[in-house]
């Protein structure tokens, strides 16, 4: 456990704070659980710099590159040949070492023929095509382009070294921005110093590199960002549009006049530009600025610069969203979209401003700012800096909520403050006091009722996950304003009819405390009564770490399957039968049964845990409360394929109505965006 030194107070304050809920956890569930909750609340994991560049220093005699020759590339790599040879070599040999899974091509463009262009025509892989000599850049490009057979044109210049993934990224942030018509990398100096991260361009034409010789690890230049325009080093286009646009202007001359022009055309198309920095591309060349006059045949710019988001919105939650791991993280990524979506730059904030890759990464690349030690000291230092800026301010979880609550209020003067409950904390608590018959339980939850409510009433407004919340809430605290905002899913559909499935799963992150006891509870009570008429039938459970008491139900004798972490979790979804949530306590939605309806996936669960979900006993869920009724449902969508069916309909059906991006967009507009709701 790596504790700092200058979090020692925090330590102290979290000691205090949490000591009886430590004392709780270590007698109802446990050292190991406490000590995993420790590390995850105590060890803060730092932002994992990319560091200096991979440059190459090739000395001659050059063997030739051989690039992989593609039937049909995803993109064309349009190089026009300016420079030595030397320096083309070395731009090659980084391209073709770059661990780049996208198929590509590469396009050589010359404007005269000598030793440098023969020697590069015997590069196996590549396309050599001349141009007269006294063609201009433009029209060198552009005959590059109308050669491209690629989806996407990426035009590099001959003075770049390409770093890994550089090309996967661009292509997948097409793919993930659909308003996106042109990308630019980040471009860096040999000795990794930043060089810019897109460009401005002012009302009177004059150009202005963002970052240029920033830290690159800053997190304000980490995500991908709208830009008026990119560096004509290494830019990229769907070749579609490209031809539309009739390519680059030949009125124009220099690089940076042409990539400007495009940008300006883009946008006029409806389109915008963004500039993605986790694409890294080192060029080389002298430390300088672009010009800062106005040129001859750049139209003067008459927009609002495109890196100034109108809305901003703050995120603070109890730790880094990793939604592979816990659907608490699937929603709030989700949100993130909605929110994107609707016109807001989103900044995300983990309580103790960890920064684990590749998570941070993940939310960069999709546009998300994401801050994180050393860069950012403390949430209260940057809202004391920063907090004038925000427009909204969610908080997420009664932890976080508690942390920042009072800086926010502070701090950020002109910002509606939203408190996300996730789940209501005390109601789950207060169930788990029940299902103990444990006063110390008891008092937790009545301690958590009080903190949870307090913060309602320090928010403008607060954020529960179902009506069944709501209504509690209108009796408990009918003075606070209160929305639903629920669980955000992609909608998938069934992959394979009923008869071609088997087994049984659970799903979930044994983090949340009622994941534990379910599985438990189902191995113990249901799986034997199950294996006594289904002898072939297993369980498999999916889900972070999970506890010893969990690994030892695991066997063939028991005919469970404790498979932990799962990275891609669809083919489960898939094949098997059937999903099952025999959640004893808990509260909120629960995120396992909202996966399984989306792959059109069948399941059997308590009363509790469909709570607020919508869902009808028979016709889109079966729902059974002792081991006995569970194991009589399970043996039931056994042996009845019709019922199968029914099911998986009716619960896609739900899920759509309730769960699906157009109905989470309708109530993240009615909730936090006010004058729609008005």
């Amino acid at each position: 456990m790596t504790v700092a030194r200058s979090q020692y107070t925090s330590l102290v304050e979290i000691a205090v704070r949490y000591l009886p809920r430590m004392l709780h956890v270590l007698r109802t569930e446990g050292v190991g659980v406490l000590l995993r909750k420790l590390r995850r609340r105590l060890h803060i994991r730092p932002f994992a710099s990319k560091g200096p560049p991979t440059l190459l220093a090739l000395d001659e005699p050059f063997d030739p590159i051989a690039f992989p020759r593609h039937a049909a590339p995803c993109v064309s790599v349009v190089i026009v040949l300016q420079r030595p040879l030397r320096a083309i070599h070395h731009c090659l040999a980084a391209l073709a070492g770059a661990e780049t899974r996208t198929a590509f091509e590469v396009v050589l463009v010359a404007g005269t023929i000598d030793d440098r262009t023969r020697r590069l025509a015997r590069y196996p892989g590549t396309r050599l095509i001349q141009v007269p000599s006294s063609t201009g850049l433009a029209a060198m490009l552009d005959q590059g382009a109308r050669a491209a057979r690629g989806d996407f044109i990426v035009f590099l210049s001959d003075d770049t070294q390409v770093q890994p993934g550089w090309l996967d990224v661009l292509v997948q942030s097409f793919e993930e921005t659909p308003d996106a018509g042109l990308l630019g990398s980040r471009l860096l100096y040999p000795d990794g110093r930043q060089r810019e991260v897109g460009r401005r361009i002012d009302p009177d034409g004059s150009t202005h590199r963002l970052g240029h010789l920033d830290d690159p690890d800053q997190p304000a230049h980490g995500y991908r960002r709208a830009v008026d325009a990119c560096s004509p080093a290494a830019l990229a286009i769907r070749a579609e549009l490209f031809r539309r646009l009739d390519g680059f202007d030949p009125a124009l001359v220099e690089a940076d006049d042409l990539a400007a022009d495009l940008a300006r055309r883009v946008r006029a198309d409806g389109r915008r530009v963004y500039c993605q920095p986790l694409s890294r591309v080192v060029r080389f060349g002298p430390v300088g600025e672009c010009r800062g006059e106005p040129q001859p045949g750049l139209q003067p710019q008459t927009h609002v610069p495109a890196d100034e988001t109108p809305r901003r919105v703050l995120v603070v939650d109890s730790y880094m969203v990793t939604p592979d791991r816990e659907s608490g993280s699937l929603r709030m990524l989700n949100l993130f979209r909605i929110l994107q979506g609707l016109g807001y730059q989103v900044t995300f904030a983990a309580a103790n401003l960890e920064a684990p890759q590749p998570y941070v990464a993940d939310l960069q690349r999709q546009g998300f700012e994401v801050l994180y030690r050393p860069h950012v000291r403390s949430i209260a230092r940057h809202l004391a800096d920063e907090g004038a800026r925000y427009d909204l301010v969610i908080l997420s979880r009664a932890d976080a909520a508690a942390q920042v609550m009072a800086s926010v209020r502070h701090h950020c003067t002109r910002a509606r403050i939203v408190f996300d409950t996730v789940d209501l904390h005390f109601l789950r608590e207060q169930r788990l006091a029940e299902l103990l018959g444990d006063r110390g339980t008891r008092l937790l939850a009545e301690a958590r009722k009080r903190q949870e409510l307090e913060l309602m009433r320090q928010a403008d407004l607060t954020l529960v996950v179902s009506e069944a919340e709501r209504a509690l809430l209108a009796v408990e605290a009918p003075d606070v304003a209160v929305r639903v905002v629920s669980n955000i899913h992609r909608i998938f559909g069934s992959a394979n009819p009923p008869e071609a499935r088997r087994d049984l799963l659970f799903i979930g992150a044994f983090s949340h405390p009622p994941n534990r006891d379910a599985v438990l509870f189902f191995c113990d009570e249901v799986m034997p009564r199950l294996r006594a008429h289904l002898p072939d039938l297993r369980l498999k459970v999916i889900g972070s770490d999970p506890p010893a008491e969990v690994l030892a139900r695991a066997g063939d004798a028991s005919g469970v399957d404790v498979l932990g972490y799962v990275p891609d979790v669809d083919p489960f979804f898939a094949g098997c039968k059937l999903s099952v949530a025999p959640l004893r306590y808990g509260a909120g939605v629960k995120g396992k049964i909202n996966q399984s309806l989306a792959h059109g996936l069948p399941v059997v669960a308590t009363g509790l845990a469909i709570e607020g979900m919508h869902l009808v006993d028979g016709e889109s869920v079966l729902v059974a409360d002792t081991a006995e009724a569970m194991a009589e449902a399970v043996i039931r969508l056994h042996q009845d394929p019709d019922l199968w069916r029914r099911l998986s309909a009716g619960g896609l059906a739900v899920m759509e109505a309730h769960f699906s991006f157009a109905a989470a967009e309708r109530a993240v507009r009615a909730a936090l965006i006010p004058e729609s709701s008005s």
